[in-house]
Order: structure tokens, then C-alpha cells, then sequence
């Protein structure tokens, strides 16, 4: 059933999953004492709809994002990057988070049509999926240095017509 699945350890679960065996870089959930997002964040986000329709998204700064593309792809740090392949990093690690949730959660809400992963500078994801959303935040901290957000949107079936659960 929809309503058991705890949202944030089927997100943290797939995260983590994906940083380890992908990106080759730990990530951790964040303390309170620990530091919070604060420079130019990039936000890569993909939208997901079915039984659940939602959206799932990590933001991080710039230099986090730089260090994930160049440790993914095993390129010198010191190197230069455009944008473009930046942007194209963060697109596919929120692919597979996503993939990585959305076979987590199969069994309970059947199959989830899935968007092409987009890439924008900036902080929002803002709630426009009416009333029932919910939306669940976990701060990580990527490679122990980099804070970093996942958040994931949704909600079950039309406005008003189901319970979540918010954990």
C-alpha cells in the first residue's frame, strides 16, 4: 500500500546507492550542526506521475556539482568544465536516484511514467501539485565536505482523494 512507504529512507536508500556505486563518493545524512547550502545552488529535478505523481530533486552548489562530474567521470579537478557537461552530470545522477526509487516503491504503486531529468541555477522547487502534497527535504552531506538537498514532491492520486504519509 502507498501510504506504508516511508518516502525518506526509499530516497536516502536510493541516493546513497547511487553516490557509491556512480558517482564513487560517500553521502551521508546531514547533522543540524551541520553547514547548509549557501552559493549559486544548481537544482537538477525530474518529474515522475502514475499513482503517485511527483517530482524528485537535489540542489548543491556549483563546486559540489564540478567535484561529482569530475569524480564520476575520473577527470582531473583541476580541469575545465562547461556548464553544459555539468548540467548533463547532475541530469543523469538524478536519473538514476529516481530509477533507483521508482523500483524501490514498484511494488506499491505499480509503474511511474518518468520525465527527462532538467538542469537550472537556481534554489526553488516550488508546490504546485495542489492539496494532499507532501513535500520531504533531507540535507546530505556529499564526499563529507559538500552540503547538498534532496527533496522529493508528490502526491497520491488526484487532489483530496487519498491520506499520505509524511515521514
Amino acid at each position: 500500500m502507498v501510504n506504508e512507504i516511508c518516502f525518506s529512507e526509499v530516497l536516502l536508500e536510493s541516493a546513497k546507492e547511487v553516490f557509491e556505486a556512480m558517482v564513487f563518493l560517500p553521502l551521508d545524512r546531514a547533522s543540524e550542526s551541520d553547514r547548509k547550502i549557501e552559493d549559486c545552488p544548481l537544482l537538477g529535478s525530474i518529474t515522475f506521475k502514475g499513482t503517485i505523481d511527483g517530482c524528485l530533486a537535489i540542489c548543491c552548489s556549483s563546486s559540489c556539482a564540478k567535484h561529482i562530474m569530475t569524480n564520476m567521470l575520473g577527470m582531473d579537478p583541476a580541469g575545465e568544465v562547461t556548464e553544459d557537461e555539468v548540467f548533463d552530470v547532475i541530469g543523469e545522477v538524478v536519473d538514476t536516484i529516481m530509477r533507483g526509487v521508482k523500483s524501490r516503491i514498484r511494488k506499491e504503486t505499480g509503474n511511474l511514467e518518468v520525465s527527462t531529468p532538467s538542469v537550472v541555477n537556481g534554489w526553488g522547487l516550488e508546490n504546485s501539485l495542489g492539496e494532499g502534497a507532501t513535500k520531504l527535504s533531507i540535507e546530505v552531506n556529499i564526499d563529507t565536505e559538500y552540503p547538498a538537498r534532496l527533496t522529493l514532491l508528490y502526491r497520491l492520486g488526484p487532489p483530496g482523494t487519498n491520506e499520505t504519509n509524511r515521514r
